[in-house]
């Protein structure tokens, strides 16, 4: 699979799949109950494809599609209509705001923004004011448009429809997907996954995990994150059903996963923690088969709970860098050796590096550096692909260290970034919004244990001196106004990376290097911070 041994696909995966089992099943809708064979699925994808080019352009070959979609079917139908153009697709995350993505867009060019329903007016609000270096962006949408500014992307054929886009050829290094990743250095990191990339790790995905023609993946995590596209993609490899779930419900969830003899799902922590609360625990007669649990760390307590319940977890560790998995734990890992993700997937390379980046033996702690066919070949920013990829491979920024048998253990992150409930934050994002209120002068962003989210995002920051009409600089309610404040991030900054603890102080905690001291800036917001009411 490295070098040039990976010749196939030639085209996209649909027409693949049509050309050889196109009676099994490849979609099945939970909210609708429809299910479509992959000569259904064939013909919706001819068709966005046709549309595709009427609309934006005959020649869609290394352009790029921003989709601006939740977890649906018709999502999937875009993704593979833009590989069948020759086209990546950009999933922009639904839970961000206009402003949010309009710097995504900026950094993508995309030749046009697809979106649905309920997206439509953010769509919009982007489409009229775009970046200047794109100009003019057509929105186009899945559903019938509110309004007359934006095109039908029709995915449903007419019963006479013929095929009309003949596949166009692939390489191995043409870029199919560029998702965003956020990291510390203030902006999110802008990430190309290529044809390799994801059929490299749908392949050691499948030599980890097995898989047969009865296996059925739900997707219930959003598809504009890898933890969510990951299972389309894949399931049209294998030639197997992907499962959609639009929401997911920790009482629904069940359900699905039973009723439709789902042998596989992702989830993070707080989704499976949420399961268990709810109740669940397997039948003996079940067909599932594997839990992938990532995106954050599972605690000991969680999988000691999921293995009383005979819930069939496998911890696992990846990134969008490569796109998804790069290590995941058997069922014998899990019940051995507590706290391991497991080897390293097929043909991925793990290497543990000391601060010089010098290879470290077994058993030593330092920064985990990824190698092998899943790595993206590097970052859009080429500052940032200097800066992350050394001799060994892409620098993951994460802690850890390998045991003699090669298994891996993930400690904690070298970066500062925030996970919650599965969702990355920037620190500094959120801090720069912080900053831009005007009665705050400084702050610092940190992550706090939280039970339901893994982690939440705290704020402690101090107050501008020159702003009158306030109290004591130690009360927040006098010092600073929260309801303010919170109104104020909630116009800048989507749901998940609002502050959900904030604090107050004189001046911020330092280390002697003058650094701020993140440790003493969570005692702080522990002892005195004051939790959002009705936060989620």
């Amino acid at each position: 699979m490295t070098g040039g041994a990976l010749e196939w696909p030639t085209r996209d995966l649909v027409s693949h799949r049509v050309a050889t089992t196109p009676q099994r099943t490849a979609l099945m809708d939970d909210e609708t109950g429809r299910t479509w064979t992959f000569r259904e699925l064939d013909r919706r994808v001819d068709r966005v494809a046709a549309a595709l080019e009427s609309r934006v352009g005959s020649d869609l070959r290394s352009t790029r599609i921003a989709l601006l979609m939740d977890t649906r079917p018709a999502f999937a139908v875009c993704v593979f209509a833009a590989m069948r153009t020759g086209a990546a697709i950009v999933p922009l995350n639904v839970r961000e705001t206009p402003a949010e993505l309009r710097g995504t867009v900026d950094r993508t060019e995309p030749a046009a923004l697809v979106c649905e329903r309920e997206t439509e007016p953010a769509a919009l609000e982007i489409g009229r004011e775009p970046p200047e270096s794109i100009g003019s962006l057509p929105v186009l949408s899945v559903d019938e448009p509110e309004t007359d500014a934006v095109d039908e992307l029709a995915v449903e054929p007419s019963s006479d429809e013929a095929p009309a886009v003949d596949p166009v050829p692939l390489e191995r290094s043409d870029e199919l997907v560029v998702m965003f990743t956020s990291g510390t250095s203030g902006e999110p990191k802008g990430v190309p996954l290529t044809v390799e990339n994801l059929v490299s790790s749908a392949t050691a995905s499948a030599f980890r995990l097995g898989v047969g023609p009865d296996d059925r993946w739900l997707c219930c995590l959003p598809m504009y994150h890898m933890g969510g596209l990951a299972p389309v993609v894949r399931s049209a490899l294998y030639g197997t059903p992907v499962v959609i779930q639009r929401t997911f419900d920790r009482h629904e969830t069940q359900r699905v996963l039973a009723e439709y003899d789902c042998t596989g799902v992702s989830l993070v922590p707080t989704m499976c923690k949420r399961l268990l609360e709810a109740g669940w625990e397997p039948e003996p007669d079940d067909a599932l088969r594997f839990v992938l649990l990532g995106g954050a760390p599972a605690t000991s307590e969680l999988l000691e709970r999921c293995r009383a319940a005979d819930i069939p977890v496998r911890p696992t560790y990846g990134m969008t860098e490569t796109a998804s998995q790069i290590a995941t734990a058997t069922a014998d890992e899990v019940a051995a050796h507590d706290g391991t993700v497991g080897q390293p997937l097929v043909c991925t390379d793990v290497t543990v590096v000391d601060e010089d980046g010098e290879p470290l033996p077994p058993g030593e702690t330092g920064e985990l550096v990824v190698s092998g066919p899943t790595v993206t070949p590097g970052y859009l920013s080429e500052a940032v692909t200097a800066d992350r990829f050394c001799e060994y491979g892409l620098r993951t920024g994460d802690i850890g260290h390998r045991d003699s048998d090669g298994r891996l253990w993930v400690l904690n992150r070298r970066s500062d970034r925030i996970v919650t409930g599965g969702e990355n934050v920037d620190p500094g994002e959120v801090l720069e919004a912080l900053r831009s209120h005007p009665t705050v002068d400084d702050g610092a962003v940190v992550g706090l244990e939280d039970p339901e989210w893994g982690e939440r995002v705290a704020a402690l920051v101090v107050p501008d001196e020159n702003d009158s009409g306030r109290g004591d600089r130690g009360d927040l309610e006098s010092g600073i106004d929260l309801e303010s404040l919170l109104a104020h991030c909630g116009n800048r900054l989507a749901g998940f990376k609002q502050p959900k603890t904030v604090g107050v102080a004189a001046s911020l905690p330092r280390t002697a290097s003058g650094t701020v001291d993140r440790e003493a800036v969570r005692a702080q917001l522990l002892e005195d911070g004051v939790d959002v009411p009705n936060s989620t």
